[in-house]
């Protein structure tokens, strides 16, 4: 299974934010959308970098006055993406490997979606679900 059969399950929107929109802005948009991370981007199409609840509850630690802050200043600049054709097993060790949560699916240095650890997982099981199926099918089958 490939990250395209992901996307075409979940869809493709991304929630992304500015890189000078301050971390209060960034809150509101996390709990309005109900996503624990979002594409920073200036213009909606490049991925600028990437911020999540880790990165806000950090910088509180450091500053609890920090919710003025710039998106910039927290955000992870060096951002691993993929490509709709990564085969999700691909994906899944990348995200284990780097400890990452989402990853945005890019097409020619254009955005156009971003999966994260839950879909990976819900997908996954799914595919474990209908193999499960067919064999049980097969085995009565067989009987």
């Amino acid at each position: 299974m490939k990250i395209n059969d992901v996307l075409r399950g979940k869809g493709n929107e991304v929630v992304t934010i500015s890189p000078e929109a301050t971390v209060s802005e960034l809150l509101a948009l996390l709990a309005e959308h109900n996503v624990g991370a979002l594409v920073v981007s200036a213009d909606g199409r490049s991925v600028d970098g990437i911020v999540s609840e880790r990165d806000i509850v950090r910088l509180i630690h450091r500053d609890p006055d920090g919710l003025r802050a710039q998106v910039a200043t927290i955000m992870t600049a060096e951002v691993h993406t993929c490509d709709p054709d990564t085969h999700i097993d691909d994906l899944m060790r990348l995200m284990t490997d780097r400890r990452i949560r989402h990853v945005p699916v890019v097409i020619d240095g254009s955005l156009s979606g971003i999966v994260s650890i839950g879909d990976v997982v819900k997908t996954r099981i799914g595919e474990l679900e209908f193999e499960r199926e067919q064999l049980s099918k097969y085995i009565a089958s067989a009987g």
